[in-house]
Order: C-alpha cells, then sequence, then structure tokens
C-alpha cells in the first residue's frame, strides 16, 4: 500500500482508506453482524489500510463504536477522521456551542482520546466561513490535544474555494470520481495551502462498480434515482467501458483515475466484505495510463459537465 502526506499532521495515510459508512447501518444496507464488522477492519489493517473515515450518524453511532472495538490496541497505527453536524440519534445539528459534546461522544464512542481529524459534516454554505465560531472551538480542541487537524466536507468548488479563502483549515473531504469532476478546479489550490483532500463517492455511488446498468432498481437510499437519470448514467457506464480489461475491473480503474491526481491524499471507497476490500486494495497496485486520464477528463468536459445526474 502506497502511503501519501496527511496535510499538515506530521502522518502518512495509505492512498486507498476504509470508508465506514457501511458498519452498522441498518437504515440503508443489511448491517453485518459486529464480529464481521472488526474482522474486516482487521484485514483492513493487516493488508496495508491505516486511514478510517466515520461520522456519527453512520449507523446512528454503530460505525464509530465498531471502529472503537476494533482499534482497541492498535491505535497508533491509524489515523481516524470523523465529523459534526448529523448527530448519532438522527438529527442535523451545526450549532457550534454543541461543537465540543459531538467531539467528547466521538471520542468516547471510539475508546480514545484524540482524533486525528473532524470534519464539519456538509454544512450549509453559511457555516463556511467561520463567522459561527466553528472554527475558534475547533482551534481550542487543537490546543487541548483532542484533534490534530479539523476541516470540512463539501461537495463543490464553490464551498471548497470559501472555506479555503477564509480559513486556516488542514483537512478537506470532497466529492470525486469520474463522472463529477467539478471540485478538481480547486485541487490545486487546495495543495498549494496544503491542505489534505480525502475524497469521497469515489465509485459515484455504485455506478462506478459496473454493477448497474439501465435495467437495475433501487431501493432505500439510492431511490432517489428517476428512469431518466437511470438511463443516463447508464449510458456514461458503457461510454467508459475502456478502461477495463481482464486485470482491472471499473471499481478498481475509478479509484486510479482518482488516485492519478497528486493532489489526493487518499480516496475512501466504502466497504461492506473482504472481496470489496481486496479490490478496493488492487487498486493501488497499478497506475491508470495517462491518455485514458484525458480521455475521462475530455468525457467530463463535453459529455457530463452539463447533464443533470443528480448525486
Amino acid at each position: 500500500m502506497k502511503l501519501r502526506r496527511y496535510g499538515t499532521t506530521g502522518r502518512l495515510v495509505s492512498e486507498v482508506g476504509f470508508g465506514g459508512l457501511q458498519l452498522g447501518n441498518q437504515q440503508d444496507w443489511k448491517a453485518m453482524a459486529d464480529p464481521e464488522a472488526i474482522a474486516l477492519v482487521h484485514e483492513a489493517l493487516d493488508r496495508g489500510i491505516n486511514f478510517f473515515d466515520t461520522a456519527p450518524n453512520y449507523g446512528r453511532g454503530k460505525s464509530e463504536e465498531l471502529l472503537g472495538k476494533a482499534l482497541l490496541g492498535r491505535r497508533s497505527e491509524v489515523v481516524i477522521n470523523t465529523k459534526f453536524g448529523h448527530t448519532a440519534d438522527g438529527r442535523t445539528d451545526y450549532s457550534a456551542d454543541t461543537l465540543r459534546a459531538s467531539v467528547e461522544q466521538s471520542l468516547s464512542r471510539l475508546q480514545t482520546d484524540y482524533l486525528d481529524s473532524i470534519l464539519i459534516h456538509n454544512p450549509p454554505f453559511d457555516v463556511l466561513d467561520g463567522k459561527h465560531g466553528h472554527y475558534k472551538v475547533l482551534e481550542d480542541l487543537k490546543s487541548e490535544g483532542k484533534i490534530l487537524a479539523y476541516g470540512v466536507s463539501v461537495d463543490s468548488t464553490r464551498d471548497m474555494l470559501e472555506v479555503i479563502n477564509k480559513s486556516s483549515i488542514g483537512v478537506m473531504e470532497v466529492m470525486f470520481n469520474i463522472f463529477y469532476q467539478e471540485t478538481a478546479e480547486a485541487f490545486k489550490l487546495a495543495q498549494e495551502n496544503d491542505i489534505a483532500l480525502i475524497i469521497k463517492v469515489p465509485l459515484d455511488s455504485g455506478w462506478l462498480s459496473g454493477k448497474y446498468n439501465s435495467k437495475s432498481t433501487f431501493e432505500g437510499v439510492r431511490s432517489r434515482w428517476s428512469p431518466e437519470v437511470i438511463s443516463k448514467r447508464s449510458d456514461l457506464v458503457e461510454k467508459i467501458q475502456f478502461i477495463t480489461d481482464k486485470e482491472t475491473t471499473m471499481s478498481m480503474a475509478a479509484l486510479r483515475f482518482i488516485l492519478s491526481y497528486p493532489e489526493v491524499s487518499t480516496v475512501i471507497p466504502g466497504v461492506r466484505n473482504s472481496a470489496q476490500l481486496i479490490e478496493n486494495i488492487s487498486a493501488g497496485a497499478n497506475v491508470m495510463p495517462k491518455d485514458q486520464v484525458k480521455k475521462l477528463q475530455e468525457l467530463w468536459e463535453t459529455d457530463i459537465k452539463f447533464q443533470n445526474l443528480g448525486w
């Protein structure tokens, strides 16, 4: 597993990380049993993954709890990123005066005395410039040693520029993948400011796994796509078949596209079983050819950029 710098924290992180959304999540997926989830985290560690991403609302706190149990005795080996804004009881609360309590609760569930990083979790645009006091609280927590770095999780270049220009954050989690390349416009500026970039939704909510097509049906969180959007996405999947071959699945290629950007610190695909874990890790074994990267960038500019694909 290749390692990359994690901003100014002094830490190195595995370029392929572990997205913890599925751990204990009974709301959107059939939850794996606790021993199975813990074993999966252990396998990830043993295979070289050291970056784990979670949040209080993932599994209503269960994701953090399972990571805490799995990482007991191995805390020094890993980098943990969690979030603030979506609570473990299903509410949304971005009030700055609840931030400290949220961090303390995450520390308790994770069974650790510090977080490597914490992000304000997809907040309203009005929160990003810090005028409501969030960054002051986070600086206090940093000075107390409870967090090493802080930042935001956002979805657009507009959001990224607002934060970069009006704060001193050290970490940013952004949505970016073959079908959503808009945020790449701010990657260089983030790098110039030594901001660690975590890439979320790397497989475009499963479309870049190659397992969906125009006849696919969806339940739960993925029922948001209209028949028109499903048709558009299916057509795009067909257009990018050139990135696959006998040894390269679409998932692997999708992750390699993201890792072709040197500004990226780590990418966090979701993990539900050992087979997915191994496939994710295999993405790092090779790099995407430059001509393929260029073709995918051109496809975004000509065929995708102005389409309404939802997310």
